[in-house]
C-alpha cells in the first residue's frame, strides 16, 4: 500500500479508485490530526491504521509533536501508548480516563456534525 501525501492529506488510493485520508495540519511545531476517512466498503482492513502511522513517521523525521484530534487518532494512541511521547504537550500525560473522556467527547462531536 503506497501512502502518497498532497499539502496536509496522507491518502491511499483504493482499488476501485477511491480514497482513503488522513487530514492534517502543522502549526508550531504540531502536526494536529484533524480526520480520518475510509469509505465504509473498505473499512477494517487497516488503511486508517497505515495513514496515521504515516503521520507518525512524517512528525518524526520533521521532528514534530502529534495532536490527535478526530476519534480515530485519539484512539491509535490511546491503543499505542509507547508512541506517547510524540505527542503534544497537552496531551501526552493524560490519565486513561481522561483519554476516554477525550474520546468519547470527539465522537459525540462527529456524530453531531454528520446529522
Amino acid at each position: 500500500m503506497e501512502v502518497k501525501k498532497a499539502g496536509g492529506v496522507f491518502y491511499v488510493r483504493l482499488d476501485d479508485g477511491s480514497k482513503a485520508y488522513v487530514a492534517t495540519e502543522i502549526e508550531s511545531g504540531v502536526i494536529k490530526i484533524l480526520e480520518t476517512y475510509v469509505p465504509e466498503q473498505h473499512r477494517g482492513r487497516g488503511y486508517a491504521k497505515a495513514l496515521v502511522e504515516k503521520v507518525v513517521e512524517y512528525a518524526r523525521s520533521g521532528n514534530l509533536k502529534i495532536l490527535p484530534v478526530c476519534s480515530y487518532a485519539i484512539s491509535y494512541f490511546m491503543k499505542n501508548r509507547e508512541l506517547r511521547e510524540l505527542l503534544a504537550d497537552s496531551v501526552r500525560n493524560l490519565s486513561d480516563e481522561e483519554w476516554r473522556r477525550l474520546y468519547e467527547e470527539r465522537i459525540r462531536e462527529e456524530a453531531r456534525k454528520r446529522s
